[in-house]
């Protein structure tokens, strides 16, 4: 006995044609739109990723440059 993914059950819940075919293995009508749909989840999430890293890289800029600040103001004072 084969495990059920949850993504089947989905399928299933949603459109139990769907879910058929997509057992026996039938091709969909519509190979090209489901490709651009994919090549366009990745891309966006390649654009999610990069906006993620540069909000990291930002806030640890923006730690160094107050601490910079804060070195700076204390040798001033203790100087």
């Amino acid at each position: 006995m084969r495990a059920i993914r949850a993504s089947e059950i989905s399928a299933y819940l949603y459109c139990r044609r769907a879910w058929r075919y997509q057992q026996s293995g039938a091709r969909s009508e519509n190979e090209i739109e489901l490709s651009e749909g994919s090549a366009y989840h990745r891309a966006h999430g390649r654009g999610v990723l990069t906006a993620r890293l540069l909000r990291a890289a930002g806030w640890i800029l923006l730690l160094a440059a107050l601490a910079l600040a804060v070195i700076a103001l204390t040798s001033r004072l203790l100087g």
